[in-house]
């Protein structure tokens, strides 16, 4: 073969890859920034696509049309804190990747459109071996005394968060499990990446209650007790939307409850009192909810207030070194 020939072949199979390539933009995992400070997740697959959009679980995008490194689809997004009653307006959502990003518009039936934007998401490491990870000195998230070190994510909300003979309290007449409400979350000030967290929670007898502590500020592992109506999508130290516990290891409500969560390598165990109820799962990406959707950054502790009443301490995190 002579060398000019190799070199043409050569060429060709690049220009190949690179037309490939060029038709297969979408395809992967997208960590969206929504509008009205929320954020989502999108998976793109061979005639299959998976949205996480601001609050809810994932679901399967039944009907859309993708040209290329486009896709569009009709959605209907009703606003925060509307009436049950009012009407969800329709948009259409178009999405086109140029690279490792992602421009987004969703446009009403009548109206200006309105922009989002995506960022490519790595591929999920492998399983990690636990047994091999360093875990650095104890970090005391919650003092006992004040709300030194959290603040709340949204100060526009009401604020039902105090401290009461040591323990963390947030207070609020929300009794039903609505996806938004009106009083605040709580975040840390501090951000972490892979970590080791124990906490306890106590849960209202009189209602059950619902609640959530989220990891970096991105996947929302479930708290609720063992009866609970309101047991969200999952039960008890669920992944919420994403990974189901083996089985439900909680307690009656008004008792108190003790939950260890690693997070490794976008890998999760959950351990509820005493019992191991998620091993070292992959998280494919954030929940609904969450802060953040980008899985490349540092996050805080973040819990869920704007549902029902909670309790929470000792809040202990010992930070993974690497």
């Amino acid at each position: 073969m002579s060398h000019t020939l190799c070199m043409i072949r050569i060429l060709l199979a690049l220009l190949v890859v690179t037309t490939l390539s060029a038709q297969d933009a979408l395809t992967g995992q997208w960590a969206l920034e929504l509008p009205n400070h929320e954020v989502g997740w999108l998976s793109v697959e061979e005639g299959k696509v998976e949205l996480m959009w601001g609050v809810g679980s994932t679901r399967p995008v039944e009907k859309f049309d993708r040209q290329k490194d486009q896709l569009s689809f009709e959605r209907a997004i009703k606003r925060p804190l509307a009436p049950k009653d009012e009407p969800a307006p329709k948009y259409r959502i178009t999405m086109t990747a140029e690279g490792e990003k992602l421009s987004g518009s969703m446009t009403p039936e009548s109206g200006p459109a309105i922009v989002f934007s995506g960022k490519k998401q790595p591929p999920i490491p492998a399983r990690p071996d636990l047994e091999g990870v360093v875990f650095g000195a104890p970090i005391r998230l919650f003092n006992g005394e004040d709300l030194d070190g959290w603040r709340v994510s949204n100060a526009s909300k009401k604020n039902g968060w105090s401290v009461r003979e040591g323990v963390l309290c947030n207070d609020t007449p929300k009794t039903d499990f609505g996806a938004y409400g009106e009083y605040a979350n709580l975040r840390t000030e501090a951000e972490f990446e892979d970590f080791q967290l124990h906490a306890e929670y106590r849960l209202p007898p009189e209602v059950g209650g619902n609640s959530g502590i989220y990891l970096r500020g991105m996947y929302e592992v479930q708290v609720t007790h063992r009866d609970s109506k309101m047991q969200g999508i999952n039960g008890p130290g669920a992944l919420f939307g994403r990974i189901t516990p083996t089985h439900n290891a909680g307690k009656p409500a008004g008792e108190w409850e003790e939950i260890d969560i690693t997070l490794v390598d976008r890998h999760v165990t959950v351990v509820l009192n005493g019992e191991k109820v998620i091993d070292n799962q992959p998280v494919l990406g954030c929940t609904g909810g969450a802060l953040k959707s980008d899985a490349t950054q540092p996050g805080p502790i973040y819990l869920q207030g704007d549902h029902t009443n909670v309790q929470y301490r000792n809040f202990v995190l010992r930070p993974v070194i690497k």
